[in-house]
């Protein structure tokens, strides 16, 4: 196992009605608040008037950055900062999903640095100081509530890029998983895949001695599995909702990946589809990983996918560890078709005459993973066979 440093500084508040705490917690950072959210969903189920009935009985202001993008875009990171250096904001409350807790933290970033927004994406490094942040979740999926990262799209130069820094885990974040029930079953079923991506990008690596971590991230993988179709088929199931929920977390705030050098494989091409098409992200994932797995199994990866297929598919292993592996594969194919979600590049409007462009892109700053490094003609064999 690597060596490594644990810090998840991240409060978190769990369970129905917890928003309860909102205002009590955001008077620890100051009493001007920048609301970050997407479309009219928060709105009509009811989250929108429930935030606001809080920060006015708690004589907070606050001020508004709404149509945050399914892929958040540069060009909002751009209001929201010029917002908060106009308002003077203390705190950057997002709610929603990834999409709009990724656009708060760039936007917490950005009020504080002078030039160009898209500098502290393609260079983290330039990020110097960061708003407070928190976030209230109603999308189970990219685990944004719980880690320190962000990804922001440029349309303008088709680059989908992410980027980082401690300070933008959020300070608290509000789990209520009633708050996922009205999310429509194609969200929910990315979302799934999504988390299982995340999972994924951790499990599958070399590291011989991370035994735990391995066994929790096929812990949470059977959690998905199992949860994913029931809140398809019942919304309102809140034991279903809450076991999402609580995996999106876990799923990468570092506790599957410390001791581990996992370089991700799937995500920095599936940003490449996003980034000229503007696709689902969990989709995209959804459609990729089965010709991944396919693509990158061998000798040296074998025994992964062999673990992989007794302990999270309980495949019988008294048969040949080719047939394990590739039942694996081709079940976790099957699980994504089963959730509704498209298996074919085609499906969801990609052309194949960008494919070698997306995978020049994707590889533009090296070979993409380390399970099993893959230059430009290795991911365009992999869009290929997914197309």
């Amino acid at each position: 196992m690597l060596n490594f440093e644990y810090s998840i500084p991240t409060k978190i508040f769990f369970g129905r009605d917890k928003i309860n705490v909102l205002g009590q917690q955001l008077k620890k950072y100051g009493t001007k608040v920048l609301l970050v959210y997407g479309g009219g969903s928060i709105k009509r189920n009811g989250i929108y008037d429930k935030v606001s009935s809080i920060l006015n009985e708690n004589h907070i202001s606050y001020f508004e950055l709404s149509g945050v993008e399914p892929n958040p875009r540069i060009e909002t990171v751009r209001k929201g900062a010029e917002l908060c250096r106009q308002n003077s904001i203390d705190i950057v409350l997002a709610i929603g999903g990834g999409s709009s807790i990724d656009c708060a933290k760039v936007v917490a970033a950005a009020a504080y640095y002078d030039g160009e927004p898209w500098d502290i994406v393609t260079d983290p490094g330039k990020i110097a100081k960061v708003l407070p942040i928190a976030s209230i979740l109603t999308l189970s999926a990219t685990g944004s509530e719980m880690d320190t990262f962000a990804v922001i799209t440029n349309m303008n130069t088709n680059e989908k890029l992410g980027t980082g820094h401690p300070d933008m885990a959020p300070k608290f974040s509000i789990l209520d998983p009633t708050y996922t029930y009205s999310v429509p079953a194609n969200q929910t079923a990315a979302g799934t895949a999504d988390i299982m991506s995340h999972i994924f990008e951790a499990y599958f690596e070399k590291t011989k001695e991370a035994y735990l971590q391995n066994r929790m991230a096929e812990a949470l993988l059977k959690t998905c599995i199992k949860y994913g179709k029931i809140a398809i088929e019942e919304p309102e199931n809140y034991e279903a909702r809450a076991n999402l929920m609580w995996a999106s977390s876990l799923a990468i705030n570092g506790l599957l990946s410390y001791g581990k050098g996992s370089k991700w494989s799937v995500h920095p091409m599936e940003h490449e589809l996003s980034a000229f098409y503007d696709i689902t992200h969990g989709v995209g994932l959804a459609i990729l990983t089965p010709h991944w797995m396919k693509y990158v199994l061998d000798e040296t990866t074998l025994v992964n996918f062999v673990e992989y297929g007794i302990n999270v598919w309980n495949i019988d292993e008294n048969q040949d560890k080719y047939q394990i592996a590739n039942m694996a594969i081709e079940k976790t194919k099957e699980y994504f078709i089963s959730l509704g979600i498209p298996s074919k590049l085609s499906e969801v409007g990609i052309e194949e005459v960008k494919l070698e462009k997306m995978a020049e892109q994707a590889t533009r700053f090296g070979k993409v993973g380390n399970f099993k490094p893959l230059d430009k003609q290795d991911v365009l064999s992999i869009f290929k066979a997914a197309f």
